[in-house]
């Protein structure tokens, strides 16, 4: 069964950082394409950061700069290092897992809250 589980939310002041872990078991990491996405209510789910399975980064404009998404396939494990928090980034973060092809598959995370206050 395959798991997502996200960790390092949590509430901080504008301007500081925080850094999202999501470890991954019950598929073979290294193959899946592995993103961040965020939701605040009232909105749509959209994607924060993406890294393909290659290591080829991409990030939401609202972001860039601020955000850095990495990997570690030794640990199934990818993170989201978030500087200068605003509190527009205020939202639930959710860890995705995507392998394209002729065997598609797409798992998610429970997310994780973060709250930026001013």
């Amino acid at each position: 069964q395959v798991q997502l589980v996200e960790s390092g939310g949590g509430l901080v002041q504008a301007g500081g950082s925080l850094r999202l872990s999501c470890a991954a078991s019950g598929l073979i990491f290294s193959f899946y394409d592995m993103g961040w996405y965020r939701r605040t209510p009232g909105k749509e789910r959209e994607l924060v950061a993406g890294l393909t399975r290659g290591g080829s980064p991409s990030y939401a404009d609202s972001v860039k700069g601020r955000f850095t998404i990495s990997r570690d396939n030794a640990k199934n494990t990818v993170y989201l290092q978030m500087n200068s928090l605003k509190p527009d980034d205020t939202a639930v973060y959710y860890c995705n897992a995507h392998l394209g092809g002729l065997h598609t598959a797409n798992y998610w995370g429970q997310g994780t809250q973060v709250t930026v206050s001013p």
